[in-house]
């Protein structure tokens, strides 16, 4: 090559050593920083999915630390629970010895009285004073506010429910098998007219609570069977009533565990006299017995003959319900309420309403976790807890009155010095119910929802950090080799770039 001005093999040399620099550089980066992608044009598409799993990946992380608060917010109401158990404990042991009413003077009932003032007081401190961050967590402050209430609804629990920021969400429910009780209409004829004077009436009346054998001579009237029945009425679960010349034989509450079971021990000849006297299936729509159903004589009655109560069956919200009694339940991943409804009146005093009615609207309240990477309403869990204090806990409802435990307290209805015992220990041990109910519910979210959670929750962020670094992380040994290649290639440009730049120094051999 004689040509001095353009060195064509120095230019190609240059351009050779420029790649393999750029090639260097870009191993170098790599090894240092970790990635294979930190600007777009290293990838753009590359880039684009690694953001989007990076964003994804922040949004499980926090996720689990969200589900990780939610556990503690729901440790402190538990310790507050277990308070309000402990006294609930105090109170039935208080309640229970007080009705030793022989064994006690009233100034141990009064002393007696006085602890259970206070115990009441403590379990409303304890509600009121149970909190996280300042927020406090068993007066109802996470209780679900509710409007239209319906009047055939006697009350109501919604222990979860999930609504759109601003909405609410309807109850509806359609009440397709009526609630019913077991019950007998029970034929005497009037006043037990035997065929010896001497003779015995002896039946045996056996509820849910248990059995009563009963004996009436000739001539007790229909009023004296039905008291003598109504006496029993606590040991049996039966309560009795005059229907003309016989007795409506019934159980105090409704449900499939309820039941009336009669049995004949000795007719002492009442059929004789009384050729239609015997046991009458009950017509709720015919309180009477010329339009009863089929019967039993009470010749023919020495076994049981038993009917059974029945459960309210309906749907809420298109949702076929659980049912005891007169109350209904859904547990669904939207809404969990628990609703207890009203029976008839007049002539359906016995049954339910059917049809539909809308129960009451949710409007808000409750306490809402996010416990998902996407902020929506399938990722929020809601959770309702209800107000513990005195005024609105062991609800009981007596005679057509409704108690809670603030009437245990002194100078009201059910206190222990002059009160109801009986009625304040139903009113205590509701309260034990709704307590420990409230604790299995909490301790249910904690294990399923939230344990559950925070695992799957784990392992999504496993899964997305590593499909996040498949894409963006750098393969050490790919980029280690790549480096060698590039410093070896840099080497060897730079000797060929001088040997280039030497060649046309031959060409001063020509001008001697």
């Amino acid at each position: 090559m004689s040509r001095i001005n353009t060195n064509v093999n120095s230019l190609i040399a240059q351009r050779v050593l420029g790649a393999n620099n750029k090639s260097l550089s870009t191993s170098l980066e790599r090894l240092s920083t970790g990635l294979r992608i930190t600007r777009g044009k290293d990838d753009p598409a590359g880039l684009i999915a690694s953001q989007n799993l990076r964003a994804e990946k922040s949004s499980l992380n926090q996720a689990i630390s969200n589900a990780e608060r939610a556990d503690q917010v729901v440790n402190i109401a538990e310790g507050g629970l277990d308070e309000v158990s402990s006294l609930l404990g105090d109170l039935q042991t208080l309640i229970t010895q007080t009705a030793n009413e022989q064994g006690l003077s009233r100034e141990e009932k009064e002393a007696n009285q006085l602890q259970i003032d206070s115990i009441i007081q403590t379990i409303d401190r304890v509600a009121s004073s149970t909190s996280f961050q300042g927020t406090k967590l068993l007066n109802g402050n996470f209780d679900f506010s509710t409007t239209g209430v319906h009047s055939n609804v006697q009350s109501f629990k919604v222990n979860s429910a999930k609504i759109d920021f601003g909405g609410s969400r309807a109850v509806d429910v359609v009440v397709t098998g009526s609630a019913q009780r077991g019950a007998f209409l029970l034929s005497l004829g009037g006043a037990i007219d035997l065929s010896a004077a001497d003779a015995r009436f002896v039946i045996e009346i056996a509820g849910s609570k248990g059995s009563r054998e009963l004996s009436f001579a000739s001539g007790t009237t229909v009023n004296s069977i039905r008291d003598a029945i109504n006496s029993f009425t606590d040991v049996t679960g039966l309560s009795a009533a005059t229907s003309g010349t016989g007795i409506s034989l019934k159980s105090v509450n409704f449900g499939s565990d309820e039941f009336v079971s009669v049995r004949a021990i000795n007719t002492g000849g009442l059929n004789t006299a009384v050729a239609t006297a015997g046991i009458y299936n009950y017509q709720a729509a015919n309180n009477n017995l010329a339009n009863a159903g089929s019967s039993t004589l009470w010749s023919a009655a020495s076994n049981k003959v038993t009917d059974a109560g029945q459960n309210v069956a309906a749907t809420i919200n298109g949702i076929v319900a659980t049912t005891k009694g007169t109350t209904a339940r859904i547990n669904t991943d939207f809404l969990d309420v628990e609703i207890d409804l009203k029976t008839g009146t007049g002539a359906n005093a016995e049954a339910q309403r059917l049809g539909a009615l809308s129960a009451f609207t949710i409007t808000g309240g409750g306490a809402d976790f996010q416990l998902a990477g996407r902020v929506d309403i399938s990722g929020k869990v809601s959770l309702g807890i209800q107000n513990i204090q005195s005024n609105n806990l062991g609800r009981s409802r007596t005679g057509g009155s409704t108690y809670f435990l603030q009437d245990i307290g002194a100078g009201r209805s059910l206190n222990v010095v002059d009160g109801d015992i009986g009625k304040a220990q139903n009113v205590v041990e509701r309260a034990i119910r709704e307590v420990s109910s409230l604790r299995g519910r909490l301790g249910a979210f904690q294990k399923n929802t939230i344990g559950a959670t925070i695992r799957s929750l784990g392992v999504a962020a496993e899964n997305t950090a590593a499909a996040e670094s498949s894409v963006r992380d750098a393969d050490f040994a790919s980029e280690t080799a790549s480096l060698t290649r590039a410093q070896i290639l840099s080497t060897s440009a730079s000797q060929i770039l001088t040997l280039a730049n030497s060649q046309p120094q031959a060409a001063l051999q020509l001008l001697g």
